[in-house]
């Protein structure tokens, strides 16, 4: 009788009976690479999540993005997100401790500015330290998101916007405020803290609103920041002082 054709179930079996017949060294050396490969996937498999979601919560909001969506968007298995960052709102705000070097970079200009401006551009300097280094990141590829993320959650007022800022940009502002009311004697810390406040909402604008083309009827163009950045950090610099010089009635 002619044997019969072996089941795609037995010739799907084949190679792993193959496999646990070959020598032990050959088993652990199929493992370690395949560990290896795991190993080099993961950091990238973990930053693709970190940035699939930083785009979608930049474009739609936190509430308008599922964990699938991410999944999805960074091209991974839906498990990984939680396996990598935990709930969504933990991977929320692991977006902008990721970006906390940009903080550390202003207050460190903030604090050359204090030590190192020429006399009477103290405040001109404080206004370059807050501004430029957001212009900076603004011309990289990735921190157009990163900035409208920060501006959503400045603007939205959202519960789990709320823990992060406290944490991470509300010192910023401190430092900002109080160096700003050294720099404007005639004016109070509530003043200087006005003026804070007014300066943040023209400078989120300016990098979010890509309007100026077609406002400047061609003139201008969006980052242009060679143009703008000077002008900007001169509007509010004198801004500031001329908000400061008296009593406001």
């Amino acid at each position: 009788m002619p044997q019969s054709t072996p089941t795609k179930k037995a010739a799907a079996a084949a190679p792993a009976a193959l496999a646990a017949k070959a020598p032990a060294p050959a088993r652990k050396r199929a493992a370690a690479r395949s560990a290896t490969t795991e190993e080099e996937l993961a950091p990238n498999r973990q930053a693709n999540i970190l940035q699939a979601a930083e785009r979608l919560f930049a474009t739609r909001g936190f509430h308008g993005v599922s964990i699938r969506d991410i999944a999805d968007e960074a091209g991974v298995p839906l498990a990984l997100v939680g396996y990598y960052y935990g709930p969504k709102l933990s991977l929320y705000h692991a977006i902008f401790r990721a970006h906390a070097g940009y903080i550390d970079v202003r207050l460190k200009s903030l604090a050359d500015a204090q030590q190192k401006a020429p006399p009477g551009q103290l405040l001109e300097e404080i206004v370059k330290a807050f501004v430029l280094p957001v212009l900076e990141v603004a011309s990289q590829p990735a921190g157009h998101h990163f900035l409208r993320l920060l501006s959503r959650g400045m603007n939205d007022h959202l519960e789990e916007d709320e823990p992060i800022i406290r944490e991470l940009f509300d010192p910023l502002a401190h430092a900002f405020i109080d160096a700003i009311a050294a720099a404007l004697p005639q004016a109070t810390r509530s003043q200087a803290a006005w003026c804070y406040q007014f300066a943040l909402g023209a400078l989120l604008h300016h990098v979010n609103d890509q309007r100026i083309e077609r406002l400047s009827y061609g003139q201008n163009q969006p980052g242009d920041e060679a143009t703008a950045g000077p002008l900007l950090v001169r509007f509010i610099a004198q801004g500031m002082r001329g908000a400061c010089e008296g009593a406001v009635h």
